[in-house]
């Protein structure tokens, strides 16, 4: 008589079985997990954006960017004077030739990236922004920096 080796039906339907429960208890860690790593993300950026607004003010005679010339995202990430006037390209650092404070500004998880990257929105506003599409938002006023979304505006 020859013996067959193998599994049954009931055997396969087991391991499935244990292997799906594994699965549904191991897939929302990993989601959670990736939109930690997303908020700890934009937290830095909001630090690090914010302190080179600091330094642009401090630089500028209590100026915040876009109030010269040039507009927000090219005052963080070009080469300023004094009252915040674009500088050419290739400007040689000295003195009164302030920046670049960013090398480009950075992408806001959590808002879908435009085709040319995502901006600083300027506006003076009571409270705080949310639901826009920018990524950022200064305060032209106060000179607050939030994220433009509509969960993560008041960090």
């Amino acid at each position: 008589m020859k013996s067959r080796s193998g599994f049954t039906l009931v055997e396969i339907l087991i391991v499935v079985v244990i292997l799906g429960i594994l699965a549904a208890i191991v897939v929302p860690q990993f989601t959670e997990a990736s939109g930690e790593a997303k908020e700890a993300r934009l937290l830095q950026d909001l630090q690090s954006v914010r302190s080179q607004i600091e330094l642009y003010k401090l630089q500028h005679a209590g100026a915040l960017p876009g109030s010269g010339s040039a507009s927000i995202v090219e005052a963080l990430t070009g080469m300023t004077d004094i009252e915040g006037t674009l500088l050419a390209a290739g400007t040689a650092p000295g003195k009164g030739v302030y920046g670049p404070y960013l090398q480009k500004i950075p992408d806001n998880p959590f808002v879908a990236v435009a085709v040319d990257g995502q901006t600083i929105e300027g506006g003076a506003v009571d409270g705080t922004p949310g639901g826009g599409d920018n990524g950022w938002f200064l305060n032209t006023v106060t000179g607050a920096f939030y994220a433009d979304d509509d969960d993560h505006c008041d960090l």
